[in-house]
């Protein structure tokens, strides 16, 4: 194996759910993404099948898989005055909904977005009327939001403060696989929650035909920043012992990770290899869109890489 930067320490978390359950090992993987150096193993609860990065990097050591150059927090930058989109982009996008930041049917309230990044997301819902707070983990992240008008805290969402009020919706894009405890999060966010409140996250699913065919090379594995690989019937597990009950569970029509994945499998074989792994962040919606029909029909049968989940508070 190979070594880890000194500021990384590893620690071994029994499965959360099923504390105590025996774990087998499923694979080992290295960092893809920043190329900082370590392996780390995926390994299954012999129980609930619940999927981990176990050992994992203790959350004081995860800054070194986190530059400022990391991606979520580049590609999320705004303003204070965003330019509005062209009417052709917002009419193809709901034509060619890709399920990517579906939101569940209510009227404006009060939102909280779990790790808004540079504030994008975040931003278009305080233009559509929401009271929107943001949470994110990286300092340089947090602020560029900040500076877009956002009221966002920095650090994790246990040092956040108590909300003035309730929340009526929680956002989490791509979040969920991050976190330490996820059940310590999600108690938390129920808790911060009115009665019947709606929780809209995605995830990578680990549940795919994508992660078969792939293992190690699957480009949604992402160690060790992701320290959880759901499927499903886990994520359904893991957000009801949180207080919610899934409402219902889109599969996303992207089909980016599968691009990815063919370039990390041909790595040190194909010339055009690297230049498949940097589609799906550099090209966006000129790499969806021609792929939509393929990934519409993949969704269809709940085989797309990535899935968004629309959950409710339980009383």
């Amino acid at each position: 194996m190979s070594p880890l930067p000194p500021s990384v320490r590893l620690e071994w978390r029994d499965c959360p759910l099923d504390p105590g359950a025996a774990d087998e090992p499923v694979m080992s993987g290295r960092d893809r993404l920043n190329g900082v150096e370590g392996e780390f193993c995926v390994v299954r609860c012999s129980v609930c099948g619940l999927l981990r990065t176990n050992p994992r990097p203790t959350a004081s050591g995860m800054a070194a898989y986190y530059p400022d150059h990391y991606a979520p927090y580049l590609g999320t930058k705004t303003s204070a005055n965003p330019p509005p989109k062209a009417a052709w982009r917002r009419h193809a996008r709901r034509l060619l909904e890709p399920n990517t930041h579906r939101l569940p049917p209510l009227p404006p309230g009060r939102v909280l977005e779990l790790g808004c990044a540079s504030g994008a997301f975040l931003r278009g819902l305080v233009g559509s009327g929401w009271q929107g707070v943001g949470i994110e983990y990286s300092s340089s992240a947090a602020e560029n939001a900040r500076q877009a008008g956002l009221e966002v805290h920095t650090g994790s969402v246990e040092t956040a403060p108590e909300p003035a009020a309730p929340y009526d919706l929680v956002v989490a894009w791509m979040v969920f696989e991050h976190l330490h405890d996820p059940l310590g999060t999600l108690k938390l966010l129920h808790r911060w929650s009115r009665p019947g409140a709606w929780l809209a996250l995605s995830v990578p699913n680990a549940g795919s035909l994508e992660f078969s065919l792939f293992r190690q090379h699957w480009y949604a594995l992402q160690l060790p920043t992701h320290l959880f690989h759901y499927t499903p019937t886990t994520l359904r597990a893991v957000l009801a012992q949180g207080g919610w009950r899934v409402q219902q569970i889109f599969h996303q029509r992207v089909l980016g990770n599968l691009v990815g994945s063919l370039g990390h499998a041909l790595e040190g074989r194909a010339p055009f290899a690297e230049r498949l792994v940097r589609l799906p962040a550099k090209a966006g919606w000129s790499l969806n869109a021609p792929l939509f029909p393929i990934a519409t029909l993949l969704a269809g049968v709940g085989q797309t890489g990535r899935m968004t989940v629309w959950a409710r508070r339980d009383a």
